[in-house]
Parts: structure tokens; sequence; C-alpha cells
């Protein structure tokens, strides 16, 4: 069994854009209830959440990180706790990446290469 390979994009313009679930499910081409249990289990977090999840909306940073849940869970098949889980690592990771580019560049700075 083969599972359809999808491209995630995310087309913004300007950087405080805000998405309702229903646009977040257009562009990350998933149901609605998906993206409701995203949420629940801390995958995603709206921006504006309200007691109807129509009224919800979400920014970039949560278009962009549901589409790494999605390609998580069809490539590695992860359940929702564990999504949460990679994503939060994988960001720490790229958190601690950045930091260490950082400080290389600063030691050259002081070491005059």
């Amino acid at each position: 069994m083969t599972r359809e390979q999808t491209t995630f994009t995310v087309d913004i313009q300007d950087a405080q854009g805000r998405f309702t679930l229903r646009e977040v499910c257009e562009r990350g081409d998933c149901h609605a209830e998906f993206v409701i249990k995203l949420v629940s289990h801390g995958v995603i977090t709206p921006v504006e959440e309200s007691p109807r999840t129509a009224d919800w909306q979400f920014d970039a940073a949560a278009l962009a990180r549901l589409g790494k849940a999605l390609r998580l869970q069809r490539d590695l098949d992860i359940n929702l706790p564990g999504l949460a889980m990679s994503l939060d690592l994988l960001e720490e990771v790229e958190s601690m990446r950045r930091e260490m580019d950082r400080l290389r560049h600063r030691l050259r700075q002081l070491g005059g290469d």
C-alpha cells in the first residue's frame, strides 16, 4: 500500500497573517476534525481560541507546524502525542543549531579569522 505524496506550502505576504480553521484545512488538505485533534494534543495552537472552533485563528507558525505534523504522520505513522513531542524536539534541535552557528560566527569574529 502506498501513500499519496502531497506538498504543503504556505504562501504569506504578511507575517501577521491569520488563517481560519477552514483556511488551515484547505492549505493542509486535511479535515477540521484532524486539526481540532492536533490542537487538543498540543501539536498546534490557535492564536485566537474561542469556544467555537470555526472562530479559531492560526498564524504562519501554526501552518508550518501543521505541515511538519502531516509529513511526520504520513512518513512515520506517528500518533498524535508522539507528533507533539517529535515537533517540540525538532524545534529544540533547530534552535540549538542556530545558537551554535551564532556562537561559531562570534568566535570567528573574536579570533580575527
